[in-house]
């Protein structure tokens, strides 16, 4: 029963099943299950053979070697850890890797090349199942550093030389290169040939010259041979060229700058040559010896000696490459670059010019050893063994120069913390999220991660703009800035949650009356990126269209509207507060309701009439029929035509003055004295118009004569007095001039003595002209006075005649 589920009927070991199964109900397996895989090794090295992904609960590794049908066991394990047998000391050091049952050996022998199987057995609850794994390994042995072997190194120009690349050992197929270097230091590939190692050359000639190496390759590796000359032979032999002092590199020779060097020409021939120097197909020498003192970088160039044999008229040449070694220019740079994912640094140094190429070193030492190379040394330090401002020194030195010249490059890690923000292009279309970490040497990598960790976008270097097409699945989530520098062993992180906005208001129903001013507010609850509130008012369009009638404060999370003079039939309805950013929008509606003030009471006119015949000013008096609430009045008139049958409607009325409350009476000035007009008056309650009162024309003013004829009559005798007065004063003042109507009108000066008696005794009559019988000025005495000095009196008998007194009456009129 055992052998039938193992398969394995040529293993003697198979008794050892029992002990192990004793516990074990193995029930009909079915079908078995068989893996195949083939894998190679290297002879030397180490190689893994895998029996399942888990560890059975019984298994056991055979062997069987090409070319047989025999099944060798090597390793075996019934539940009491794995037995190695003998067997595997032929194979190589052959361990068990724990947990498993795969076997990992190491220093791996050719023999180990063959069938491995692997018989493992798995108890499951639906019973015990059997997997065979066969695993098939082909052993490769690495080429050997290949050689070559000339059939003849110094051919006749003409003739025919096979070369051979011999190798040692290594698993074919073989692939062969033959590399050709000439005497200008040109490498050409001559062949490639497979699984041959011979390559033929006919009908050398000198051409063929130069150096040739053999490059060998399998699976396993390649090898290059040591290059060797293949000299053409020719009348006369080429030439050799010996340099001193010694010195041989991969182009030709070398000296130092300063130094003295000879070069020394030789060529067998018969007979003897003659030898010509060239210097970059210059002639410079004649001999076979040409010595240069101190030799310059200028000398660098290409050398010919030319051997001429006179008698056979033959001639034959050979060149070298001398150059000459100087430093390179300046000194060397440094720089320090990220790598293995921003965990290690690399310290590049370079100092480029100069022959041949300067040796560079850093320090201090990278791990602990000595870092060195030529021009361009690049060397890995460890980021988390490195110190932050840590500063590397690169020193170069060159074999033309006893000066040692470095430089140096400083390690830091930028300040703080990554920045993270999100904003969005015009109209919302497209969501950048930035992220930042500024300065630090080298810089840091920074790159964008969903909070699920998936990566977003790319990553770059001290900044990293992540671009989102606009979206409302976005609102809620969050995006984390990840940013790495070498010198941190933890990853550095800033996050951004992004959410729609959510608009919250103080008051949704705002009552106001008209005429005032209204302040409506909206708060952003949440919003990120950030975005602006706008207001729309009642007939939805955007109040920033309509600057004077609204107003806005705006702060970081809320907005005023201020509604201005409002109107209870154009203001009233739903106002709108709305926020819209990138990943979603909100808005709410705020109702504003402008409710009009009471109505006022209504008025009727008292009294309306002209204040005049002339007919230019009407007195207005009203009263209010009802209590109520005002605060003023307005009075209105309308023209009516002429004749001015019936009233008509259709005649507009033109206001005139806007009154206080307690006013209760006007005048209405500056009328059209031959027009005829109506007027009503109206109150009002600020906004609040109320009914205007009945229309009502102003009446004439009763008609009055007394007051006239009595004015009249004043005015009349007031007159009659002033142009006496004017009158007695003339002639009184002209008395000389005219004396005889003075003595008409004042009688003579003996009259007047006479009349004197009537006075008082001790009134003296004035004795100038213009003076009165009081003693005091005319100027002082009252037109009544004056009025009263012609006095009637006795006609005088003793006059001459012709100068009687005449009686003279004077009537004042007195007319309107």
């Amino acid at each position: 029963m055992v052998q039938r589920v193992l398969g394995v009927p040529y293993i003697c070991l198979t008794v050892l099943f029992l002990p192990l199964i004793q516990g074990v109900e193995i029930l009909d397996p079915g079908q078995v299950v068989y893996h195949e895989t083939k894998t190679n090794g290297v002879v030397g090295r180490g190689v893994i053979l895998e029996c399942g992904p888990t560890l059975p609960d019984v298994y056991i590794w055979g062997f069987t070697q090409p070319g047989t049908d025999t099944i060798r066991a090597v390793v075996y394990n019934f539940g009491k850890g794995p037995k190695i047998q003998k067997l595997a000391n032929d194979l190589g050091d052959l361990t068990v890797i724990s947990n498993s049952a795969s076997l990992s050996i190491e220093k791996l022998l050719l023999a180990a090349e063959g069938v491995y199987t692997c018989q493992a057995l798995y108890d499951t609850p639906e019973g015990a199942k059997l997997y065979y794994y066969y695993v098939f390994l082909h052993v490769l042995v690495p080429v050997t550093k290949p050689y070559i072997v000339m059939s003849d190194s110094s051919p006749v120009e003409g003739t025919s030389v096979t070369m051979r690349c011999g190798l040692e050992n290594g698993t074919g197929p073989i692939n062969y290169i033959w590399e050709q270097e000439s005497r200008e230091s040109q490498l050409t590939i001559m062949a490639e040939i497979y699984d041959d190692n011979r390559f033929n050359v006919t009908d050398v000639n000198r051409n063929h010259t130069g150096w040739y190496r053999c490059l060998a390759s399998n699976l396993v590796n390649q090898q290059r041979s040591d290059r060797i000359w293949l000299d053409i032979i020719f009348g006369p032999d080429q030439p050799q060229i010996d340099v001193t002092p010694y010195s041989v590199t991969e182009r030709g020779y070398s000296a130092l700058e300063k130094e003295t060097v000879s070069l020394l020409c030789q060529a067998s021939s018969n007979p003897p040559s003659q030898y010509v120097w060239f210097y970059n197909n210059s002639q410079v020498y004649t001999g076979p010896q040409f010595t240069i003192t101190k030799v310059l970088r200028m000398h660098t160039g290409h050398y010919a000696c030319l051997a001429q044999n006179t008698y056979l008229n033959t001639r034959s040449r050979k060149t070298i490459t001398l150059t000459v070694y100087y430093p390179p220019d300046g000194a060397p740079t440094c720089s320090i670059l990220p790598v293995s994912n921003y965990t290690d640094l690399a310290l590049r140094c370079t100092w480029e010019g100069g022959i041949p190429a300067a040796s560079l070193r850093w320090t201090p030492y990278v791990f602990g050893q000595e870092s060195e190379g030529f021009t361009n040394i690049t060397k890995i330090q460890k980021g988390e063994e490195t110190a932050n401002n840590t500063v590397f020194l690169c020193q170069g030195s060159h074999i033309a120069s006893n000066e040692i010249k470095s430089c140096s490059a400083r390690t830091w890690m930028p300040s703080g913390e990554p920045k993270c923000s999100a904003y969005a292009t015009r109209n919302n279309e497209y969501l950048m999220l930035s992220c930042s970490w500024e300065g630090g040497f080298p810089r840091a990598l920074v790159w964008w991660a969903s909070s699920s960790g998936d990566m977003q976008g790319t990553s770059e270097e001290n900044a990293n703009i992540l671009v989102l097409r606009s979206s409302a699945t976005y609102s809620g989530k969050a995006f984390i800035c990840h940013a790495k520098h070498p010198l941190t062993k933890e990853t550095k992180q800033c996050a951004l949650k992004l959410e729609a906005p959510v608009l919250v208001t103080q008051r949704s129903v705002m009552s106001v009356y008209e005429g005032s001013d209204v302040q409506l507010t909206c708060i952003l609850s949440r919003n990120y990126p950030v975005t602006e509130i706008t207001w729309y008012n009642n007939l939805k369009q955007h109040v920033n269209e309509i600057p004077k009638k609204y107003v806005l404060e705006r702060a970081a999370a809320w907005t005023n509207l201020t509604v201005r003079e409002t109107d209870s039939e154009t203001d009233s309805g739903q106002y709108w507060c709305s926020a819209t950013n990138a990943v979603g929008g909100a808005e709410i509606p705020i109702m504003l309701m402008v409710k009009r003030y009471p109505m006022p009471p209504n008025i009727s006119i008292s009294r309306i009439i002209y204040n005049s015949r002339q007919r230019t000013d009407v007195d207005l008096e009203w009263q209010l029929q009802t209590d109520g609430d005002l605060t003023g009045f307005f009075i209105e008139r309308q023209r009516l035509p002429e004749p001015v049958k019936k009233r008509n409607g259709g005649l507009p009325w033109q206001k005139l003055v806007d009154l206080e409350p307690d006013s209760r009476s006007f005048q209405i000035s500056n009328l059209d004295p031959l027009g005829s007009y109506a007027f009503r008056i109206t109150a009002i309650n600020h906004r609040t118009i109320g009914n205007p009162s009945e229309i009502k024309s102003p009446a004439d003013p009763p008609f009055n004569a007394y007051p006239a004829v009595i004015g009249a009559a004043i005015g009349g005798m007031i007159i009659a007095t002033i142009i006496t007065v004017l009158l007695f004063m003339y002639v009184v003042r002209n008395r000389n001039n005219n004396p005889r109507l003075h003595d008409l009108i004042f009688g003579r000066q003996n009259s007047q003595s006479r009349e004197n008696i009537n006075f008082p005794e001790d009134e003296v009559p004035g004795t100038a002209e213009g003076e009165i019988g009081t003693g005091q000025p005319s100027s002082s005495v009252s037109p009544a006075a004056s009025m009263a000095l012609p006095r009637p009196s006795a006609t005088p008998t003793n006059l001459p005649p012709g100068e009687e007194p005449v009686n003279v009456t004077i009537t004042v009129m007195a007319s309107s």
